[in-house]
């Protein structure tokens, strides 16, 4: 039987057997100037050289093309994306608002949970859940500060529980929706618009207090405001609104007016102080109403764009629990807020 060779054997031979294959190979070829001819440059005209024999750039050995004339067309395209971003054309689910909530406006569409305590109510709390998003837009398409008219929709419900009562039973609700037609261009923002308002007394509350009369508030208004950006954070503003359906205690007119002061740009992780306040007056109290005043930290991503805040609040005057709505009212509190 024959005998086996071992496999290191065989390997020695495969890699002698490769090599000696190499080493045969290189010496048939043709010396490397024959294979691959230098780079000639073009000649002058003065040159003795035929300009059939120029050689063209070894697309490998030519050096590479300058990054700056590679990003010449993308600095080109610049000014013509800035004037498309800036032309007016029908847009609809814009980008961004043109008029922003007020941020220190009690019945303004929001996420927000208010923790406060009355001398006479005791500790109470107020989450709202609500929001506002632009339907159809005539303007800019820019969406750091957008300009043009654009339409609306908002609606929100603010609520108030009993934190000293068991399981927190709920007080009362009010619900608002509303259709803003806005306008802004440059500094200036303007407001107008259909919004209802409803006030419901809370099922618990009617159970802990069964002679309790529930109210049905109710105001249909069209409203019409105006703001002004003083500078790039602080914008000024008034409002008035006049409820043609105004029912178990509303009245027609009501006005109101403040200031925000906010972070413009992005604020990243460290944040930016901010501080809001507003007077809202309605006719149903004879004129009279409540002073909002916050303050404390927020966070921004885009110039006007939707803003995270953290803060004080002290709230004197009505009620802004449209159920309670001829009750005195003197608050503190600290809350968060996110505004749209």
């Amino acid at each position: 039987m024959p005998r086996r060779l071992p496999w290191s054997v065989i390997l020695l031979c495969l890699a002698h057997l490769g090599t000696t294959a190499a080493d045969e190979f290189a010496t048939r070829l043709p010396p490397v100037a024959a294979r691959a001819p230098a780079y000639v440059p073009s000649a002058a005209p003065s040159s003795p050289v035929h300009p059939e024999l120029v050689l063209s750039p070894d697309p490998i050995l030519a050096p590479p093309t300058p990054v700056a004339a590679e990003a010449a067309p993308l600095a080109e395209l610049e000014p013509s994306l800035a004037a498309a971003a800036h032309r007016w054309t029908w847009q609809v689910m814009p980008l961004g608002l043109l008029y922003r909530s007020y941020l220190a406006g009690a019945k303004e569409p929001r996420i927000a949970s208010f923790w406060s305590s009355d001398k006479e109510l005791g500790a109470l709390w107020d989450p709202a859940l609500g929001g506002r998003l632009g339907l159809l837009r005539w303007g800019t398409q820019c969406g750091v500060r957008p300009e043009g008219w654009q339409v609306d929709i908002e609606g929100g419900v603010q609520t108030r529980l009993d934190q000293t009562a068991h399981s927190s039973p709920l007080l009362a609700a009010d619900f608002r929706f509303g259709v803003p037609v806005t306008w802004a261009k440059g500094r200036r923002q303007f407001k107008t618009g259909y919004y209802h308002v409803s006030s419901h007394l809370g099922d618990e509350y009617m159970l802990i207090n069964p002679g309790a009369r529930r109210l049905n508030y109710i105001r249909d208004a069209i409203m019409l405001g105006f703001g002004y950006f003083w500078t790039e954070r602080l914008r000024l503003y008034a409002e008035t609104a006049y409820a043609a359906g105004a029912h178990d205690g509303a009245e027609p007119w009501e006005f109101q007016f403040g200031a925000d002061w906010a972070p413009a740009q992005d604020t990243g992780l460290r944040g930016a102080p901010f501080a809001a306040v507003n007077t809202h007056l309605r006719e149903e109290v004879d004129f009279r109403g409540n002073f909002v005043v916050q303050s404390g930290w927020a966070w921004r991503r885009y110039p006007r764009g939707a803003l995270f805040r953290i803060g004080l609040e002290y709230f004197n005057g009505k009620s802004d629990q449209y159920e309670f709505f001829d009750r005195s009212e003197q608050r503190l509190g600290w809350g968060l807020w996110a505004d749209f």
